[in-house]
């Protein structure tokens, strides 16, 4: 008896049926045509004050190029051709088992990086040799390898070292010494040949004669697409309403779409869909690896949907990363925050005005790649053997889309135009979008962006 529980029948709670039970089914139940509204996600959902009462809404916060006092708008897509840039099997279309590397294959793709990036820049420089880094030498020599930290902890001017190439170094490592040195701005895994700067790709220059050169609108929004205080969805239906209003050409939308479930996911993706059908935009989905319901692993395979046969003309699911062709003009696009995840491990020093995003954005152009950083952030899951195969930049793009929660810019970095326009919503506020206006050039004139003019709104 001493080891008995004691009775605690007065306690227990009457089990009762409620008088009004509210059913369990009630998404599967709504009519699929019904209005996309706040009810359509939770009949209780409460909006945001704080985003229901801003008052900045369409203000315009940073703007880029010359046609800043027109009025945005496009024609819903008439004319526009969107698809994926170069051969089929450069592009992740499906998605793959993972979890299955090895750490050996981890290095062979690491090693081939080097090797390529280091042939690019013999070549480009005129190097007759490379130079073993475990060799001792009196002369200069010109060595090739990959920044790294001697130590787990993070890289600083105390701890940089270069592990050679596989080929001349056998992966030999030498520690750096930065002491004499007034400018350098360095990170984990890049790949280097030192006192040399990187060489970004050259843009893509197409042959194909265009007949339509008219200006193209391009609308792109990053989520969170509702705040965090709410369900209702209110950012994305004031979404909805400028893509219905003015009509963008193209609407590349960036995860994180939905931080929820697929059921959910889907039920918001019809509404999108169907919420800009009279609009005629094109659709373009980037997923990201906050989407809680899709496969967590980067690069990110396309959202798995199957769409009517009127809405497969218009809209198309993309991985992350991916390189698009919109009307001949390279887009490249990302939904991971790369700018975040470089600018917590990069290390620099510079004598005069340096700007962080400026030496982020053309490491990542010189480094050909879309996420050049080694070890990667510890929120990410990379499969090696598809990041060989799918991360490498193809071409310098003429525009590259780089969500991040830092600031929103629109910079013309070594002749590419980098876009951060921030996320819809930050928190329990509302953020902003981007729209841009491009316009493919004559392929006979001298190479100038076509990125005509730029702004990032709020939204």
């Amino acid at each position: 008896d001493a080891y008995t529980t004691p009775s605690k029948g007065s306690q227990k709670r009457n089990i009762t049926t409620p008088e009004n039970p509210r059913s369990k089914r009630t998404l599967s139940t709504r009519s699929p045509h019904l209005v996309f509204s706040p009810n359509s996600f939770s009949p209780s959902a409460t909006p945001s004050q704080k985003y229901g009462s801003r008052s900045n809404r369409g203000e315009v916060v940073t703007s880029f190029g010359s046609l800043q006092d027109t009025s945005w708008s496009g024609k819903g897509g008439h004319g526009s051709s969107v698809k994926l840039f170069g051969p089929p099997e450069q592009s992740l279309t499906k998605s793959y088992k993972f979890m299955f590397q090895k750490l050996r294959d981890i290095r062979e793709v690491l090693s081939w990086k080097i090797d390529e990036l280091g042939d690019a820049l013999k070549k480009h420089y005129k190097i007759e040799e490379f130079t073993s880094v475990l060799v001792p030498a009196q002369e200069p020599v010109t060595v090739l390898g990959q920044i790294g930290c001697d130590s787990n902890g993070k890289l600083n001017a105390k701890s940089v070292i270069l592990e050679g190439d596989r080929e001349h170094s056998s992966g030999g490592q030498v520690p750096v010494d930065l002491s004499e040195l007034k400018e350098y701005s360095l990170f984990p895994g890049q790949v280097s040949i030192l006192s040399l700067q990187g060489v970004p790709l050259p843009f893509y220059q197409s042959t194909e004669q265009v007949e339509d050169l008219e200006l193209q609108m391009v609308l792109v929004a990053c989520g969170p697409y509702t705040t965090s205080d709410s369900i209702t969805y209110d950012p994305m239906l004031d979404l909805i309403d400028i893509i219905n209003k003015d009509k963008p050409d193209v609407c590349i939308l960036n995860g994180q779409l939905i931080g929820s479930f697929e059921d959910i996911f889907k039920h918001c993706l019809k509404m999108i869909i169907e919420g800009t059908r009279s609009a005629g935009s094109q659709l373009v989905f980037v997923p990201s690896l906050r989407d809680v319901h899709h496969d967590f692993i980067y690069p990110q395979p396309p959202f798995s949907y199957e769409l009517s046969k009127d809405d497969k003309q218009r809209v198309r699911f993309v991985s992350d990363p991916c390189t698009l062709a919109i009307n001949g003009v390279i887009f490249g696009l990302t939904s991971t925050d790369l700018l975040f995840h470089m600018g917590a491990e990069e290390i620099s020093s510079s004598s005069g005005v340096s700007d962080r995003f400026t030496r982020i954005l053309k490491h990542v152009l010189t480094q050909r790649s879309y996420y050049p950083l080694y070890p990667p952030s510890e929120e990410m899951n990379v499969d090696y053997e598809n990041f060989y195969n799918y991360v490498p930049l193809p071409v310098t793009p003429d525009v590259l889309v780089v969500p991040s929660e830092l600031r929103y810019f629109v910079k013309d970095i070594l002749g590419c135009v980098c876009v951060n326009p921030g996320r819809l919503t930050k928190g329990q506020v509302g953020g902003t979008y981007s729209r841009l206006y491009i316009q493919r050039q004559d392929t006979e004139e001298e190479r100038k962006s076509p990125c005509i003019a730029a702004q990032v709104v709020k939204i």
